[in-house]
């Protein structure tokens, strides 16, 4: 058996460990660590689908594996950490109020009830998922919030809260409406039936990746001026942006 077919499953297991981490940290309440590795989750996640096209040494098996990491890393984690944002918005209670050793009595809670709506944003992930793995239609591009999207989406909320904690920000992030209001809306994202383009690159020219290309730029444009308050903007832009370029073709088709 050739050794570069478990390149890309390697790669994919990488992403699975730095997720796995992600996950202990998120559950202590480190969100910047969380937040670290589950970057470093989705970096391995792009490159093992890359090196899987570039070796041609796609299989089911890395299929399935690369869901499943997924679903730790851009699934799980954004859970925990939804639900820990949750925590601290809610009345009467916040991050530094959590004691994770207590609990001797197994029918005792230490934590309010309404913050596990945070782990909506898992269950959505799974569901998306799920269907990509037997959806067709999906081989070039995505319908409905990649899950490494929608994690960015949520790990950029800590980052904001803790190294731009500009007043207004700070007070939309940890309004609890506005909270479960971005859990719902993370939800159907992650399922509607909206085309998106995918940052896939079958080729390196420009004339064939020219959205690609383009958007990356203005991704690192953002992030230059804007820092992390950024990311919430960049995914914005990417399903605006896709919403256009999928209206333009049909127009095109039409005519």
């Amino acid at each position: 058996m050739s050794l570069k077919r478990h390149i890309p499953n390697t790669i994919t297991l990488l992403n699975l460990f730095c997720g796995s981490i992600a996950a202990i940290f998120a559950v202590q309440g480190n969100l910047v660590m969380a937040a670290i590795f589950v970057g470093l989750g989705i970096f391995f996640d792009f490159f093992d689908g890359l090196a899987a096209r570039m070796l041609d040494v796609k299989t089911e098996l890395g299929l399935q594996l690369d869901s499943l990491a997924d679903m730790i890393t851009s699934g799980l984690v954004p859970g925990i950490i939804m639900f820990q944002l949750l925590l601290k918005a809610l009345p009467g209670s916040g991050l530094e109020n959590v004691d994770w050793e207590s609990g001797n009595d197994l029918l005792e809670w230490n934590f309010p009830v309404a913050a596990l709506a945070g782990l909506l944003v898992t269950l959505g992930s799974g569901y998306r998922l799920a269907k990509f793995n037997i959806d067709e239609r999906q081989t070039d591009s995505f319908i409905g919030l990649p899950t490494p999207a929608n994690a960015l989406l949520i790990i950029s909320l800590p980052l904001i809260l803790i190294f731009q904690p500009q007043p207004q920000l700070v007070q939309i992030i940890l309004n609890q409406w506005f909270l479960l209001g971005l859990t719902i809306f993370s939800c159907y994202m992650l399922n509607a039936e909206i085309p998106l383009f995918a940052l896939k690159f079958k080729t390196w020219g420009f004339s064939a990746n020219k959205l690609r290309y383009l958007f990356l730029l203005y991704c690192v444009v953002a992030l230059i001026f804007l820092h992390f308050a950024a990311i919430p903007l960049v995914i914005i832009s990417y399903v605006l942006l896709s919403m256009l370029a999928t209206h333009r073709s049909r127009v095109e088709v039409k005519s």
